[in-house]
Order: C-alpha cells, then sequence, then structure tokens
C-alpha cells in the first residue's frame, strides 16, 4: 500500500537521506577511476586508448541514456527506476572487483553509466515531490554539503585503498552503500510519477547514442589508427550522418525527447554549448593531470588524490557568489569572466615539466576551478529557463546530458590530443628498441616507462626521461587545446547569453548556488549533479 502525503511529509527527511545515500554512490564509484589510471596502465598494461575508454565509458553511456531514464522514470515510476539503477550499479561494481582485462572493466564502467543514468534523474525528481517548496532550498543545502563531501572522500579513499591493495578494491567502497540505499529505499521512498505520462522515444535514443559512441570513438582511436585512416574517417561520417538522422526524426515528433527547437532559444543554446565546451576543457585536463602526478612527478595514488584537493575551498567560495554577482553584472559577464579565467589557468599548466615544484601545479588548476565554479550556476539556470516544468526527471536529465557529453568528449578529444603529440615525439626513441617491446613503449608513458625498466640502464634511462617529456609536450598542447575551447565559450556566452533568465529558472540564494559545488566533485570528479526547476 502506497503511504498517504502525511506519511510521506512525515518521513520527508528519511527520504533525503536514501537519496543522498544513491548520490553518494555515483559520485564514490565515479571518482575512483581518476586516481587508479596509473595503476590500471600497469597492472593490466592498458594502453591510452583503453585508458581514455575506461574513463568515457561511465561519461558517454550516462550522456547516451540520462534523457531515455527520465523519460523512463516520470512514465513508468521514480521510485522503480532508481532501485533498478542501484541494482544494476551493484552488480557492475561487484564483477568490476573480479575484472582482469581493461575491455571487461570497461564494460562494468559502462553498465555503471546505465546504472547512474537511472538513478540520478529519478532522485531529483523524488526529492522535488517529497519537500514543499519551502523547505527545498534546506533539502538541497544537506544534498549539495552530503555530495560535495563525498566528492573529495571519493579519490582519497580510492587512493588509499590503491596503495594497499590490488585495483579491483576501489569499486568495494561502493557495495556497502548500494546495499543500504536499496534496502532503505524499499522501505522510505514513495512511489511518483509524470501524470501526463509523455511517450517514450526508442529510436531517438538509439540515434543519439549511436551517433555520439561513433564520433567518441573516432576520436579515442584516431592516434593508433591515424587520423586520415579509414576507420578513423567512417566513425566520423557514420557519427554526423547518424546525429542529423536524429536531429530530423526529434523534429517530426510531437513530444520528442529532445525538442531541437530549443536550440533556437538563446538561454538553452547558449547555455549548452557553453556547458559542453567548459566540461571539455576541465575534464580533458584532469584526465591528464591525474597521470603527470603520479607518472612523472611520482606520487602514490593517495598522494595524487591529497594534492587535489586544494581546488575543494575555491568552489566552496566561489559558487555562493554567483547569484550576486549574476544579479549586479548580468549573466554573461560573470560566465563570460569564469570562461577566461578557466582558460588562464588552463593554459598556465604550460609551466609543467618534469620537475615543477607542487605549487606550480596546484595554483592554475585553483585559478580554473574557480573560473569552473562562477559558470555551472549561470548555465544551468540558462538551459532550465527553456524547459518545460512539468517533466521534472526529463528535464534535469537534459541539463546534466550536456555536462557529461562535454566530460565525455574531454577525455576524448584532449587524451587524443595529447597521444597524437606523445606518439610523434617518442616515435625516434622507440626505433632502436626491440620489436616486442617497441610498440608497448609508443602507447603511453606508463607503457613506456615499464620498458624501460627491462632494457639495459642506460637504454632505459634515456627512454624514460624522453618518454617523460614526450608527455610532457603532449599536455601542452592539450592544456592549449582546452584553453582555447574556453575561450570560444566565453566569447560565445559574452555575446550570446542573456543577462537574466526566467524568474522559476534563476538562482537566487548562495545556498542554492552551491549546487555547483558538487559539479566538479572536489577532487576530479566528472559530473553527475543535475539541478531542477
Amino acid at each position: 500500500m502506497d503511504p498517504s502525503p502525511a506519511d510521506v511529509y512525515r518521513r520527508r527527511w528519511w527520504i533525503l537521506a536514501v537519496l543522498c545515500l544513491s548520490l553518494l554512490i555515483v559520485f564514490v564509484g565515479n571518482s575512483s577511476l581518476n586516481v587508479a589510471v596509473p595503476t590500471l596502465s600497469r597492472e593490466l598494461q592498458a594502453t591510452q586508448s583503453q585508458l581514455q575508454w575506461v574513463i568515457t565509458a561511465y561519461s558517454l553511456v550516462f550522456a547516451g541514456l540520462l534523457l531515455t531514464t527520465g523519460a523512463l522514470g516520470d512514465r513508468f515510476g521514480r521510485k522503480g527506476a532508481l532501485q533498478l539503477g542501484l541494482a544494476i550499479f551493484l552488480v557492475a561494481c561487484v564483477v568490476a572487483t573480479c575484472s582482469n582485462s581493461m575491455w571487461q572493466l570497461i564494460a562494468c564502467r559502462g553498465a555503471m553509466g546505465v546504472g547512474a543514468a537511472l538513478i540520478m534523474p529519478s532522485t531529483l525528481s523524488i526529492l522535488v515531490n517529497v519537500f514543499p517548496p519551502h523547505e527545498r532550498t534546506k533539502a538541497i543545502a544537506v544534498w549539495a554539503t552530503v555530495t560535495g563531501v563525498a566528492g573529495g572522500f571519493g579519490p582519497v579513499a580510492s587512493g588509499f585503498l590503491l596503495t594497499h591493495f590490488w585495483y579491483g578494491s576501489i569499486f568495494l567502497i561502493n557495495v556497502p552503500i548500494v546495499a543500504l540505499a536499496l534496502v532503505g529505499g524499499i522501505f522510505i521512498l514513495p512511489r511518483s510519477r509524470d501524470p501526463e505520462q509523455a511517450r517514450l522515444d526508442p529510436i531517438g535514443a538509439g540515434l543519439s547514442t549511436v551517433g555520439i559512441v561513433a564520433i567518441v570513438y573516432g576520436l579515442i582511436e584516431a592516434p593508433d589508427n591515424g587520423w586520415g585512416a579509414r576507420t578513423t574517417v567512417g566513425a566520423f561520417v557514420l557519427g554526423g550522418v547518424v546525429l542529423l538522422a536524429f536531429v530530423l526524426w526529434e523534429l517530426r515528433r510531437d513530444e520528442p525527447m529532445l525538442d531541437i527547437r530549443l536550440f533556437q532559444d538563446r538561454a538553452f543554446g547558449t547555455g549548452t554549448t557553453g556547458m559542453v565546451l567548459i566540461f571539455m576543457s576541465m575534464y580533458g585536463v584532469m584526465f591528464l593531470i591525474s597521470q603527470y602526478l603520479q607518472l612523472v612527478r611520482g606520487y602514490s595514488p593517495f598522494g595524487a588524490a591529497v594534492r587535489l584537493l586544494p581546488t575543494a575551498p575555491v568552489m566552496i567560495c566561489v559558487a555562493p557568489l554567483t547569484p550576486r554577482l549574476s544579479a549586479r553584472f548580468g549573466a554573461n559577464r560573470v560566465v563570460g569572466l569564469g570562461l577566461l579565467l578557466d582558460a588562464a589557468g588552463l593554459f598556465a599548466l604550460r609551466i609543467l615539466g618534469t620537475g615543477t615544484s607542487y605549487p606550480f601545479i596546484v595554483l592554475p588548476m585553483m585559478v580554473a576551478t574557480a573560473g569552473f565554479g562562477l559558470t555551472m550556476s549561470p548555465l544551468t539556470a540558462a538551459i532550465m529557463s527553456a524547459v518545460p516544468t512539468r517533466r521534472a526527471g526529463s528535464g534535469s536529465a537534459m541539463n546534466d546530458a550536456s555536462r557529461e557529453l562535454g566530460a565525455a568528449l574531454g577525455v576524448a578529444v584532449m587524451g587524443s590530443i595529447a597521444a597524437s603529440q606523445y606518439r610523434g615525439s617518442v616515435d625516434a626513441l622507440t626505433r632502436s628498441l626491440p620489436v616486442s617491446v617497441e610498440g608497448v613503449a609508443r602507447s603511453s608513458l606508463a607503457g613506456a616507462l615499464r620498458v624501460a625498466q627491462s632494457v639495459p640502464p642506460g637504454l632505459g634511462r634515456a627512454l624514460a626521461s624522453g618518454a617523460e617529456s614526450a608527455f610532457i609536450d603532449g599536455i601542452h598542447v592539450a592544456v592549449t587545446a582546452g584553453a582555447t575551447f574556453a575561450v570560444i565559450a566565453a566569447v560565445i556566452t559574452w555575446r550570446f547569453l542573456p543577462n537574466t533568465f526566467e524568474h522559476q529558472a534563476s538562482l537566487h540564494d548562495p545556498v542554492a548556488a552551491l549546487e555547483g559545488v558538487a559539479e566538479l566533485g572536489l577532487g576530479g570528479v566528472p559530473p553527475v549533479f543535475a539541478e531542477t526547476d
């Protein structure tokens, strides 16, 4: 028997606890991979493209399914969608602990993305339906605080486990949290759904997913296959054709999964473009900096995670200022300034070398993070100002999909740029190596360092030194590309983003703006949060 509205109201804070546990799962589970990349490269002999896939698989599946799972939750029930997502996430984590190859791990990460896509929009929709407007701000503040702490906890806990146990142990963090949220949800969470029950769009979901995956495949595999290779060009052509078919299909539907006409709205189109570009710049750099700290600077996974934590107070201090700054100077100027700060911080990372001291690593990251914090709330408000309000799950999913897509594209684009530069620079060094290990040394910095330990000392030292320099050259090119993305986004938003948005989409107070803190994850965690109206 469903609980009465009075019962739901009485247990609303217990419901919030279950929702926060569910978000902890998505957050901690995703953050674990940021500090694990060098470990996976060493223990599973992963190539650079495999490392990119293990990171992007989660975000790619997440982004591809968010709109569909939001609609599923709205139509068939958000509680059921949330519990199904928890169950899928639990199974994927357990299997991941036992994985002994990169492709098994990549498949598990994709399955986690499926679970997270079911969890996220359902969680936000339940929160909105359970809490009355006068308590919603307080509930969101609790939610943002808990998840913000989790974002810092995830990389540090994973780094500690990687230092003392095998790589699969990082996925065990999720198991007790998932189990508690799953059991608690059965007895505590209320049922809710969209009373108008919007129609599903499986064809649109399939076309969008195939198109995005094809383009990301081409980007990630291009350094191995060649940018002009038949498979690379074919992947880009296939992706472009399928995405064009997706647009034409959505334009024909009375109630599309993604209303393409929304892009005619300046706020929505500019906000989405800015969101994708800034996530591309930030998360592509995060992917490379995690490897730099461990492989070049020699920090342990735990040490690398701890050294990224200073970005957290920057986000906490900057995010609450955005409503006041936007009201005074205009959202377009605040976002433009944030994007220029992000670009400056990323470009300053060109100072990185084999012996760069820690302050010169973290200070540019803090500047970039400050810029990131200035952009999140206004861009979210811009996107949500054009989204219909009755479909809470689909609306929040549409908002979050742009972030996940930007994160996946960032790792694919900037990782491939760095990999291409690395291979071009290290090619002369690897020609003198035995044929059996030449490909390993060319595949990634971690591979070159493994080979350097197995060849004569003189050759090994030259290979290690040259490979580190080649990797840093790749970072220099990648951060330049990231800064360029941010500058382009700054110009677009400064010119086209409105000064103010619809009243119901605006962020009016610092507490609401703190949701943006969770977007970066306080330590390089890919995005997992979406706001609602």
